[in-house]
This record gives C-alpha cells, structure tokens and sequence, in this order.
C-alpha cells in the first residue's frame, strides 16, 4: 500500500511548502528567503501582493526562478539558482546585507531547519557526523526579522524534526514565529504549538506521529492548497 508521504515527491513537496508560506506575506513586506527550499517561495506570491525579496548574497529585488535553456549567470540567488531582478532592484555586497538583516528592517524570513522545538527554538547548521563550514547567515536573519517562518519537510529520512526540545546545537532560541511542512503548518505561542492547517492527505493522527512535540488543535483548522 502506498502511503500519502511516498505519494508526494520532492518537487510537489517543495510546492506544497513554498505556495503556503507566500501567503504569509503583506502587501509592502521585505523578505529575505534561505537557501534550499525557502528559495522556492518567490515563484509563488499571489498576484496583486508586492513583495521586495532580499538574497544575503546582496541582492534587493529577487524575482522569479530564470527559466529556459539560457539563464543570465550573473543573477543568482543565495543558494546559488538563477533569479531575475525585478524592476528597480539593486546589487550591493555582504557587508551591506548583514547590515539590513541586522538592523530589523527585514519584515519576515522564511528558513529551513534541521530541527524546532515546541517553544520556537531553532537548530539548523550543524549536521551530526558532517562537516559543517558554519552556520552562514541563518543566526543573524532569524534575530534580525520581525517574523520567522521555518519552511522544511516534516521528516528527513525517518527522523522526526519538530521535537519538543532541540537537542543539536540552537541557531536561536525562541525566535520561530511559524512552522510550514507539506503535512501542516503551526504557529508558535506563547502557550506551545497550535496547529492551525492541515495537507488533506494526512489526519490529525498521522502528524501526532511524525511530531514529537506537543500541540494543540486551531478549532478553526484549516486544509493546506495542495
């Protein structure tokens, strides 16, 4: 029998995430998105919304993935991917990027994780048993933000990421504002997590499965767009 997690590949998975978390977003709103996954979410905000997307590689202006066969190479994103620049985008160095996401006028993030707990800590740079080079510039946005969005998938090779506590070295303590996976988003409160939407594909049951935190319900629970 094929479960709902072998139904979903990487690629819709990386749909399903980044097309809820670009809802977060207002009108006016400076974003600066992570690498991997979270790269995804500027393909996805809904239309009539303007938002400045932010690359700490020093980019303000990120637009949409470059598609076709040949991409300008000199535009890419943090990660690397070929972007565009939207109109009246400017190019600047790390120095000045640090600086924007330091100086809290980055309005929200969105980031992945390697784990996060009930209390909104965060633990995303140091991978057990792999060299690491260092934890970039993950500690500076999810402080430097207003609000902080973990966008990742809910397993990774059977390990359970959301936990109630980290146990792999913190990147920020109590600072996640919002937890999106293709199974369900929580948001994080003061009282712990309450899970507010939900894929269709899965039951309440299937995420008290593959969560090891606790969470309350939303009694207005919502289905994910997938």
């Amino acid at each position: 029998m094929v479960t709902a997690m072998e139904e979903l590949s990487k690629n819709k998975i990386r749909e399903i995430v980044a097309k809820r978390a670009a809802k977060e977003f207002k009108d006016g709103d400076v974003v600066t998105l992570g690498i991997g996954l979270p790269t995804a979410v500027a393909d996805y905000v809904p239309e009539g919304i303007n938002v400045t997307f932010q690359s700490e590689n020093g980019l303000l202006g990120v637009g949409k993935s470059q598609k076709g066969d040949n991409p300008d190479k000199r535009i890419i994103n943090a990660g690397g991917g070929y972007v565009e620049a939207k109109a009246g985008a400017s190019f600047y160095d790390s120095q000045m990027a640090f600086t924007m996401m330091r100086g809290g006028h980055i309005d929200a993030t969105v980031l992945g994780a390697l784990q996060v707990d009930e209390q909104g800590s965060l633990a995303s740079w140091l991978i057990p048993g792999k060299f690491v080079p260092g934890m970039g510039g993950s500690m500076d946005l999810v402080v430097g933000a207003k609000k902080v969005i973990v966008a990742m998938e809910h397993t990774s090779k059977g390990q359970i990421k959301i936990v109630k506590k980290c146990n792999l070295p913190l990147t920020a303590y109590k600072e996640v504002n919002m937890i999106i996976t293709e199974r369900c988003v929580f948001k994080v409160t003061a009282d712990g997590l309450i899970l507010t939407d939900i894929n269709p594909m899965f039951t309440v049951e299937d995420i008290k499965n593959s969560t090891d935190a606790d969470f309350a319900v939303s009694d207005n629970l919502q289905f994910m767009d997938i």
